[in-house]
Order: structure tokens, then C-alpha cells, then sequence
């Protein structure tokens, strides 16, 4: 079956705009889902959906049902608990009338049924809080049942309850929601058991749901009652078609059932319907919904024989007993077994043996350096087992579960020839994984059962379950196989770990790995090793509690990561020469992103820098396209050959360059040279010289024409995130010139005119783009200027990085306007004359294009549409021209933070702007612009929240307050229910505006949560005094006055409050779960000493 004609009825909750998460059985846009729906649903059925031949048996002698109730009774055990085709002859008009009752003249109808049975469906909502396994993080529904209401035992499906970590809450058919621990999930068959505290649950009283495979047959008129395409309850009405189907395939590498009988039916389930009861009409479960058919109405149910095997363990608090050949065996019909060489004869006698059997159990595959392999081999014929014959998958299963280390013989047909073979059955539990290690931000876990069948690999080594930030800086993505970590094998989990722990913080070491997909290739990458991001812990699953313990590993060895090296420049030919000359100042630059904050949407930079000083404390220049934030690991290499680390000292706010340092003595003898600038602005024509690097690191030496000087043009970014405006760019001649990540234009000496780099922006679709275009030296050298001379007095290489300038600017986007445009808006022929005699190389004028900060002071002086006729007396042509002019303004600082920066006392401009026709003088005022902006990132709840920066002021309108969410990670609380680019501006009712606010209020709100103490409130179901409550009117409900305990009252379940407001203005309230075990406080702070420039500790 092809992968689309299946699929898992295991979905996302309907409201997938909130998400950006991958779920493995749908495509899923992360993050939250709704909270459960208020419309409760009408449970009436229909009186005549009985089919003929039901009512017909329910009016039989009761001599007639005694016959059949006797012969079943002597029928072989492995037959009565078959789910299989018809076992009552060709001549069966109906149900087996020993599940019949006797209603005399009447059929019987689905309600009572119904209505017992509702009581015992539990709405399953659910995260996967990590990606394990063939499961990604992110959110789903589902539905389970109580299959045993004294312990609070449900049913559902193991893609339910799955292997990975996850975090469940039961909502009843009344609404009451408690939490579920999962128990028990099948290593192969799609079955698990949740737990929930039956004395939570307070104004219901339960009920549970029978499990009775015996009683499936074809025919069977059916009612599918769950959770069905997100709705709270829903009921589907069938008909077992087929008790023999094969399982069902969801798709390479994700999760599928093998080694049993499916049975079907047309009932047409879809998402969230997973774990459903298949009930018949005296409400015991025949099947356990399972998936569906994409493409059709058919819906796929699992067998319950070996599920009522498990639950008797689970019930007792043991382990269930699974063995495992590794090997994959399929139900083939007689005709094809044939053509594997089963004998006449030998056919003829399993036919009369088994007469109701319609095939034989065929080895479909052995999986490498199993206990099977080199003893089975696809296309043997199973006949028997220790002895005993095997028609079907129960017969077989149950053998091997109860074998479990043991060895047993099985009995083949292979070819023409029969033979024994004895294989020692393996503990399935033992190959499926139980423990995981975070390291990097990444997930890595021994490989499972499940991916290796679905691979056909051998159970063995360390698979990638998310890359993270570290393991993404070798390219290991999800699915990989890593065997060696510096040239150390990682045959499985402990082994990674040992490695791991030989390397420093920052170390640069080879990775071995595979992708599962293309096994037959290896890859060796360059790793980065991070240990000052995020924590290395390993998780062990405890089925007790339900949650993964953590034990955090050792802090990683002392030594130095980095050793001084030595490299040098090959030489160019005589046509380079230029090339040759400024070779040793460029270097190039790599940027790795721990998290997705200020508006990022990617996690790896690479692009071009330049020496633009050397000694004690050197700086390389790049631009903002190859280090766009200040959050992140920089590595910078030079001559090819030797890779440092980096840290930054300066993000310019307005011109798309940035500035970073590095430690001198790791580069040894290595010739770094510092750039010289001209002083010869570039005009339109000129002709210079272009010196770059090809994509392949070939140095490239082009003459090259000035074509153009125009302004930059960039859009508004979703997520906002910094871009280039007020600023001009320089094109040239060449088009080739746009495909290479930067160079620089010089003059016939070697000065550099301008630099050629990557401006950042988006199409109208909101797609990332970026375009090439020349940054003027006139932009970089006063900057530089002031930046050395504050680095001349920085006692150490941390003072230096530590430095930071503070801008000052106007809070607008000016574009040019033609003067016939302005002539239209009332500009006065004095001023067309004043502009035309000033020698400007263009006659047009600037106006207000946009506003970055609707509430800053300069919204009071100017508008949208404002004309700029002079700045402090001089005409405004170009954007060059307001560039000059607000240059002077600029000054240096200490270091200033996006939670400290003020815009009092920060210098002004007189203007003339002609405003509806009329010529209006303002004096305004300029704003502060951090050369550094985010210095600080909270974690909480799995929320990335920060203060809110600049590029975000500028798509809002309204008065922002409180702490901004940059980003939400998948399966986390936060994402269930905040939108990245809202504000969080109260906490339970608690206003906060700052992040040490926001901090004091939730830790507060979390201790409470922890310390609550049992409330005096008894609920209904568990009072004594069974009597009827006595009838209260409306005024004594409305005007009850307050209980003392309230605050112990634990009926929020565990939720807190948020009141939010999205960049449009839309203000909600949420009530978010908290998770205090997966998802702790941290935050990340600037700090100069640290290795990457930042700090990660608790918060």
C-alpha cells in the first residue's frame, strides 16, 4: 500500500496557524491547539440501524442459540480467540446469537449502549515535549477508553501514547480535564495504557468498556464512538468487512504495525479518532480504532487478543513479556505460497487441519545481525513452532512472548524442503529505546526497532532524533546515524556520552554519521561543540511516574580548545596582483544561531569579512546578512586554514555592517592586513576595480563600471527583523558580481572605495531574499574612527568586545520624491528654484515613507507624507545628504541596552517640511539606536521572550507594554498557546513590563502552584452523604460568598493566566499548563568574558 493511501487518524488540533511543528502523521504549521470545544454533542442514534439478519437472530429458539453456545464451547481456544473470517459456515445470516440477548419482539437499539459507553471516552490532548523515535515534538488529539475504572487504566493506541516523552490530559465527556501518565506502549503493535487518579475525577461517575476480540466477525454492525477530526465526540457507524486485513503502512521510517491481523471496516474515521472503542451493540470493544485510509472510507482496526494479554500484566504492575526474532512475517494465501514451493500434499493436510484457514505465515523480511538472521530467510514457509503448527500470527506471538530468552524451534518449508531451526528469541523491550540525551539543543537516542525494519538496518548505533544547534553545524539532521564523535565509535547511546565528555567547550572535531535513507554513504563534517548554550543531560523513562528522570552529565574538561596556528597565502598570478595585495584581509565568517530570536527564521549565516584593524585588539568587518543578531557562535577563517572563534563588538543600526574581534595569538605568524579606505566617493561612471572571492574560494580580480546610485529599497520582514533603510546603494556593470557572498571595489592603488555585500529582505510573499550592492566607504569610516579610539583605552580583548557606540538617528523611512510629485503637494516655486541652483546632482526632494516608532517623539512632530525641504538649514536631495547631516549627531557612549536606553537628552534637528501645502518649521527630536539592541533572552515554558526590538516597533500601532515573545518551541506549554510576535502584558491578572518583572510574577504563581495544599472542597462523587442536593436558586449561586481556602483551590488544574496583545492589537487571555519538569527558566545574558559573548544560567 502506497504511503498516501493510509494514514494514522493521530492529528494536530485544528488551529495549526499557530505552530511552525512537523508532526509525523500530518503536516502540522506549530503551534497550539484549541482548548476543548463547548458544544457537547447529541448522542441520539438511530432506531433502525440494525441490520436484517441481527433482528432475524434476535428472535431464534433458544434451542438454536444453546446448539451454537455449545459447539463454540468445544471449539479449539486458539480459534475462539481469533479475530477471523466467518467460523459458523457459509449458511451464517447474522451475528453469533450467543452474544445475542433475548428480546422477544423487539430489535435492540444503540442508545442505552451509547450512553454507558460515552462515559467511559476520554479526549485525549497531548504534546510530544521531545522529538524521539519516529515522533517530532509538536501537539495532537486523540481518544482512548477506561478499560479498567478502579485503577484509572485507559486504551489507546501506542502512536498515542508513543515512545517519545509526552505530556497528556484527560478530558471526560463532562468536561472535567485530569492529567495521564502513560504506562505501558507496544514496541510493535499499535496499543498502549494510560493512567489517570480516578479520585480526581469529581462530578462523574465512570464507567469502563469490556474488551471482547472473540466477538468480531464479517458482519458485524459497529459503532465507532471517539474524538473524530477534532470534535469532542463523535459516532461512526460500520460494518466489519475483513478480519484478516494486513496492517496498515503509514510510510517509510515512520511508525507501522507488522506481525498481525488488521480487521476493516467502511466507517470513515479521521484525525483525532486514534484509540477509539470499535463497540457492538452491548458496548463491548471488538477493536481498537487504529488508521485510515486517506483516499477512502476505509478505517483499519487492531485486534484486541494480545491487548487483553497486556492489560492483564499492566493491571498487576509487572512487565509485559515481548519477544522478537526480528524478523517480519506476513499472512500469504494458498496460491502464492504455492509458488514457494509448498507441497501438495502438505497443503492438503494444513487445509484439513485448519479448514476455516484461507493462507500460511511467510517470512517477509529478516532484519541484519538479529537472532533470525542467517537462520530465516524471506520467502520461508512457517509450519510450526516447539513442535506445535502456527496458522496465524496469535498462534506464533504467543510462543515467542512467552519464550522470552529461550530458544525455540521453528519448522520451515524452504523450497521444496522441510528442515528445523532453532533461534533464540530476544526481549523486544530490550531494542527499543528507553533513554535519550539532549546535548546542543539536539535529541540523539539508540536506534530503534522500529527505524532499523523500517531501513533494513541493523539494531545498532546513535540516531539523530533533532540536529539542535550543534549537531546542525555538521549537517546531522534528524534521521542520521552518527558511528564516531572525533574519531571515537559510538556503537550505541553510552558510548556517545563517554565521547562527548573528552571535549572541551568550542572544540572543532569530525563526525562520522549516515543518513538512514542512504545508508550505503558516510559523511564526515566538522562539528562544533556546544556546552555553554545548552545542557547535556540524559533522560531515562520511568513508567512509574510517567516522566523522563534527568541527570545532567559532567561539565566538560578544562582544557583549551583552540591552539595558535600558522598559515600562508598561495601565490596569484601577475593579472591578480591587486588580489595578491588584499588577500591577507579577508577572512571568512561563519554564524550559528542557538535560537530563533529578533525575528530570525534561519540558524546558519556564512558570507565574506574584511581586516579592518590588527594588533592587540583587531576587528574584522562584515555585513548584517552574514551577522544579522548579536545571539550566536562566530567562527572566522583565515587563509583557508585555520578557524577561531569570534565575538562581536558592534551591530550598526542603521548601514548593513557589523563589527567583531578575535584573539590575535590563535592566528600565530598567519599575515592579516588591515584595509585602506579612500576618501574619492564613487560617482555614477567611474570606473574601479572589483577583488573578491568566488564561491569556490578562488580570489577573482574584475574591472568593473559604477552603473548606478540609488537607494536601498527593502520591505517589511514577518517575523520583523532588521533592515537597511536611509541608505544608498551603489550597482555596477557586472551581474556575475551578484552571485558571490562579497569583495570589495578599490581604486588603482589597493584603497577601498566601497564594499560589495548582502543586503537581507523579503518578496510580497514573504519569502526570504537578499541582493547584492556596494556600501560606500564614506558609511564605515567614521564609525571605525570612533570605535578605534575608544579600543586604544580597553585594557583586556573582553573590554574590547565589550565596548558598544550609541547612535542617534530619526525614528522614520525617507524616500525620494520627484519635483513634479512635491509641485502637486504645494511646493512653491522658490523652492524649486532654491533646488535648482543649489548644484545638487539631483533635483528631488525627501519625504516621510514610513514611521518605525508610532510613540516616540518624533510621531509628534512628523507624519506619513511629510516633504523634508532642509535639516538644520541645508537642502535634502538624497538620502546621502540626510546621511551627512546626522552624522554629526552621533556620539559616543558606554555600552546601552535595549531595557536602559532613553530617548530624553539626546540631541534635535530644526527641520522645514511642507506639510498639506503649508511650510511648517519643527525642531525634532533625534532617538538613541544601541549599537548591541537584544542583550537579554528569558526561556519560560518553552517561550523565547525578550524585550521588544526595533524592527518590531515599526509594524505596531498601539501603546506596546510588557515582554515580547520572539519565538515558541515545539511541544512546549508556551506553544499550545502563544503566537510568536505577541506581548505578554499581565500574569495572572499581575501587570509586567519588564523581563525581571515578568520573572518575579511567574516563579511566584509557580510556587503557589507547588505548594498548594489539599482544598476543603469535596467533590460530589466522593461525598458520603449520597442524598440529592438541595435545589439552589440563581441568587444563591451569583451571591455565594468567598470560601477562605480559595486560595488552596486547585481547580485551575494547574493553568495560568496570560493576557496578551498581538502587533494589530488583538488582546486575548490564555491559560497556559505549566510544566515545570521539561520545561525550566533559563536566560541568556551578554557577557563580554564569556567564550561566545553570552552567559546561559537559570532564571
Amino acid at each position: 500500500m502506497n504511503d498516501d493511501d493510509t494514514q494514522h487518524p493521530l492529528t494536530v488540533t485544528p488551529d495549526s496557524s499557530l505552530y511552525a511543528s512537523p508532526v509525523p502523521r500530518g503536516p502540522v504549521d506549530s503551534p497550539a491547539p484549541k482548548q476543548a470545544e463547548q458544544v457537547r454533542t447529541n448522542l441520539q442514534a438511530h432506531r433502525d440501524s440494525l441490520t436484517e439478519a441481527v433482528t432475524h437472530f434476535e428472535q431464534f429458539p433458544s434451542d438454536m442459540r444453546h446448539h451454537q453456545q455449545k459447539s463454540q464451547q468445544h471449539s479449539p481456544a486458539w480459534l475462539r480467540g481469533r479475530s477471523k473470517s466467518l467460523a459458523y459456515g457459509v449458511n451464517f445470516m447474522g451475528p453469533n446469537p450467543e452474544y445475542i440477548s433475548a428480546v422477544p419482539y423487539k430489535a435492540k437499539t444503540w442508545e442505552p449502549t451509547l450512553e454507558k459507553a460515552i462515559k467511559a471516552i476520554i479526549s485525549i490532548k497531548a504534546s510530544h515535549v521531545r522529538s524521539f523515535d519516529t515522533e517530532t515534538s509538536g501537539t495532537y488529539t486523540a481518544t482512548g477508553f477506561i478499560v479498567d475504572a478502579k485503577q484509572g487504566i485507559l486504551l489507546t493506541n501506542r502512536h498515542v501514547v508513543s515512545p517519545a516523552p509526552i505530556v497528556a490530559q484527560a478530558v471526560l465527556t463532562n468536561y472535567e480535564e485530569v492529567p495521564l501518565i502513560p504506562v505501558y506502549r507496544d514496541p510493535v503493535h499499535d496499543f498502549g495504557f494510560m493512567r489517570f487518579d480516578p479520585s480526581k475525577i469529581k462530578f462523574m461517575e465512570l464507567e469502563e468498556i469490556e474488551l471482547s476480540p472473540e466477538r468480531a466477525r464479517v458482519g458485524l454492525d459497529i459503532r465507532v464512538v471517539g474524538n473524530d477530526a477534532g470534535e469532542k465526540l463523535s459516532i461512526l457507524a460500520g460494518t466489519l468487512a475483513r478480519l484478516d486485513r494486513r496492517a496498515p503502512e503509514y510510510g517509510v521510517g515512520e511508525y507501522n504495525d507488522f506481525n498481525t491481523f488488521y480487521l476493516q471496516a467502511a466507517s470513515g474515521t479521521s484525525g483525532g479518532s486514534s484509540g477509539s472503542p470499535v463497540l457492538d451493540i452491548d458496548g463491548h470493544a471488538v477493536a481498537l480504532n487504529a488508521g485510515g485510509a486517506s483516499r477512502a472510507s476505509s478505517s483499519y482496526y487492531l485486534p484486541l487478543d494480545r491487548v487483553k494479554r497486556a492489560l492483564s500484566y499492566v493491571q498487576q504492575g509487572q512487565t509485559v513479556p515481548r519477544g522478537t526474532l526480528q524478523a517480519e512475517f506476513e499472512y500469504l494465501p494458498y496460491n502464492e505460497v504455492r509458488r514457494l514451493g509448498l507441497k501438495a500434499p502438505l497443503e492438503e493436510k494444513i487445509r484439513a487441519k485448519f479448514p476455516d484457514e484461507t493462507g500460511m505465515l511467510v517470512v517477509r523480511s529478516v532484519l541484519p545481525d538479529g537472532p533470525a538472521d542467517q537462520r530465516l530467510i524471506p520467502g520461508d514457509i512457517l509450519l510450526g513452532c516447539n513442535g506445535n503448527m502456527v496458522p496465524h500470527f496469535i498462534a506464533l506471538f504467543e510462543v515467542l512472548d512467552d519464550s522470552v530468552g529461550k530458544d525455540v524451534v521453528l519448522t520451515l518449508c524452504r523450497g521444496k524442503k522441510t528442515m528445523d531451526v532453532t533461534v533464540t528469541v530476544q526481549d523486544l523491550h530490550s531494542i527499543t529505546p528507553d533513554k535519550f540525551v539532549e546535548i546542543g539543543g539536539g535529541v540523539v537516542h539508540d536506534l530503534s526497532y522500529q527505524l532499523a525494519k523500517g531501513y533494513s538496518q541493523p539494531v545498532r548505533g546513535v540516531y539523530v532524533a533533532t540536529s539542535g544547534h550543534m549537531l546542525a553545524s555538521a549537517s546531522a539532521w534528524r534521521k542520521s546515524i552518527i558511528t564516531s564523535v572525533n574519531n571515537i565509535p559510538t556503537p550505541n547511546l553510552d558510548a556517545f556520552i563517554q565521547a562527548m565528555n573528552t571535549l572541551p567547550d568550542g572544540a572543532r572535531v569530525p563526525l562520522c554519521f549516515y543518513a538512514l535513507h542512504k545508508a550505503y554513504k558516510e559523511k564526515v563534517m566538522i562539528m562544533h561543540v556546544d556546552r555553554h548554550w545548552h545542557l547535556f543531560r540524559l533522560a531515562v523513562r520511568n513508567d512509574v511516574t510517567g516522566v523522563w528522570d534527568y541527570q545532567r552529565m559532567p561539565p566538560p574538561p578544562s582544557k583549551l580548545a583552540y591552539q595558535p596556528s600558522t598559515a600562508s597565502f598561495p601565490p596569484l598570478a601577475e593579472s591578480l596582483a591587486l588580489a595578491q595585495t588584499l588577500m591577507p584581509s579577508f577572512v571568512a565568517i561563519d554564524f550559528y544561531l542557538p535560537y530563533l530570536v529578533d525575528g530570525m527564521k534561519a540558524t546558519q549565516f556564512y558570507g565574506m569579512g574584511y581586516v579592518v584593524a590588527t594588533g592587540k585588539y583587531p576587528l574584522v568587518l562584515c555585513d548584517r546578512d552574514t551577522i544579522p543578531i548579536s545571539l550566536g557562535d562566530i567562527f572566522i577563517t583565515f587563509a583557508n586554514s585555520i578557524i577561531i572563534p569570534g565575538k562581536l563588538v558592534l551591530l550598526h543600526p542603521f548601514y548593513n555592517y557589523a563589527l567583531i574581534t578575535y584573539d590575535p595569538t590563535l592566528i600565530g605568524d598567519t599575515p592579516a592586513k588591515p584595509l585602506v579606505f579612500s576618501d574619492v566617493e564613487l560617482k555614477q561612471g567611474d570606473n574601479c576595480t572589483f577583488v573578491g572571492l568566488n564561491n569556490d574560494h578562488a580570489p577573482t580580480q574584475k574591472n568593473v563600471t559604477i552603473s548606478s546610485i540609488s537607494n536601498i529599497g527593502t520591505r517589511e520582514c514577518s517575523p520583523p527583523r532588521w533592515r537597511a533603510v536611509n541608505v544608498e546603494g551603489i550597482s555596477i556593470d557586472d551581474p556575475s558580481l551578484n552571485n558571490l557572498h562579497g569583495g570589495l571595489l578599490i581604486d588603482k592603488d589597493g584603497k577601498v572605495q566601497a564594499l560589495w555585500t548582502s543586503y537581507s529582505t523579503q518578496n510580497e510573499k514573504a519569502k526570504d531574499t537578499s541582493f547584492m550592492s556596494g556600501l560606500a566607504a564614506s558609511l564605515v569610516v567614521p564609525t571605525l574612527d570612533k570605535l578605534m579610539s575608544k579600543i586604544e583605552n580597553a585594557e583586556s580583548l573582553d573590554d574590547c568586545q565589550g565596548l558598544c557606540l550609541d547612535f542617534r538617528g530619526l525614528d522614520a523611512e525617507f524616500w525620494t520624491m520627484r519635483l513634479a510629485a512635491a509641485r502637486t503637494l504645494g511646493l512653491s516655486d522658490a523652492w524649486v528654484q532654491r533646488i535648482e541652483k543649489s548644484g545638487a546632482s539631483r533635483f528631488t526632494l525627501l519625504y516621510v515613507l514610513n514611521l518605525l516608532d508610532e510613540h516616540g517623539p518624533l510621531a509628534k512632530q512628523l507624519q506619513v507624507g511629510d516633504v523634508l525641504l532642509s535639516i538644520q538649514g541645508q537642502l535634502m536631495t538624497r538620502l546621502s545628504d540626510l546621511t551627512k547631516v546626522l552624522s554629526a549627531a552621533t556620539t559616543t557612549s558606554s555600552t546601552t541596552t535595549t531595557e536602559t536606553a532613553k530617548s530624553d537628552d539626546v540631541g534635535q534637528v530644526d527641520m522645514c517640511i511642507l506639510r498639506k501645502g503649508q511650510e511648517i518649521q519643527v525642531t525634532v527630536p533625534l532617538a538613541s539606536f544601541s549599537g548591541y539592541e537584544t542583550t537579554r533572552v528569558i526561556g519560560w515554558q518553552g517561550a523565547l521572550i525578550q524585550c521588544a526590538y526595533r524592527a518590531v516597533l515599526e509594524q505596531v500601532r498601539h501603546n506596546t507594554q510588557g515582554v515580547y515573545v520572539s519565538c515558541t518551541l515545539y511541544g512546549s506549554p508556551a506553544s499550545n498557546v502563544l503566537r510568536p510576535g505577541v506581548w505578554i502584558t499581565e500574569v495572572q491578572g499581575q501587570r509586567v513590563q519588564t523581563l525581571d518583572q515578568f520573572l518575579s510574577v511567574v516563579h511566584k504563581n509557580e510556587f503557589d502552584a507547588m505548594r498548594r495544599r489539599r482544598p476543603s472542597y469535596i467533590p460530589p462523587v466522593q461525598r458520603q452523604d449520597t442524598r440529592c442536593v438541595l435545589e439552589l436558586t440563581d441568587d444563591k449561586v451569583l451571591h455565594e460568598e468567598d470560601d477562605q481556602d480559595d486560595e488552596d483551590d486547585n481547580n485551575d488544574e494547574g493553568y495560568i493566566r496570560l493576557k496578551t496583545i498581538s502587533r494589530n492589537g488583538t488582546v486575548r487571555v490564555v491559560a497556559l499548563k505549566l510544566d515545570l519538569h521539561y520545561w525550566n527558566s533559563w536566560q541568556l545574558q551578554r557577557d563580554p568574558s564569556a567564550l561566545s559573548g553570552w552567559n546561559a544560567t537559570e532564571a
